[in-house]
């Protein structure tokens, strides 16, 4: 018998359950989860996550994190409207030459 009538996609790694330690790991990993959503879905400081991500990762696991943390302005929602907005005048610019 069929369970439900919405199909349902499978991914090679689906998102955990949301308030464990897994979903905080998840969510940090996630390019497009800022730290400011983190923040209102969970209560954790940018600094808490970073300790939590210290804890429950390797050494080497976590250095790749912070490294691709601070290459990605997507993490801080601030950062990425103003990269946003950067880019949006400068296709502009490059349009009004035309």
């Amino acid at each position: 018998m069929k369970k439900s009538t919405i199909p349902e996609t499978k991914v090679k790694k689906p998102e955990p359950k949301f308030g464990t330690s897994d979903w905080i790991i998840w969510a940090a990993w996630s390019d497009r989860i800022t730290f400011e959503e983190i923040l209102k879905k969970t209560g954790k400081t940018e600094k808490e996550v970073i300790h939590h991500m210290r804890r429950n990762l390797s050494s080497s696991g976590f250095k790749l994190w912070r490294k691709r943390v601070n290459q990605k302005s997507i993490k801080h929602l601030k950062l990425f409207k103003q990269k946003r907005e950067f880019y949006k005048l400068k296709i502009k610019r490059n349009e009004l030459d035309y």
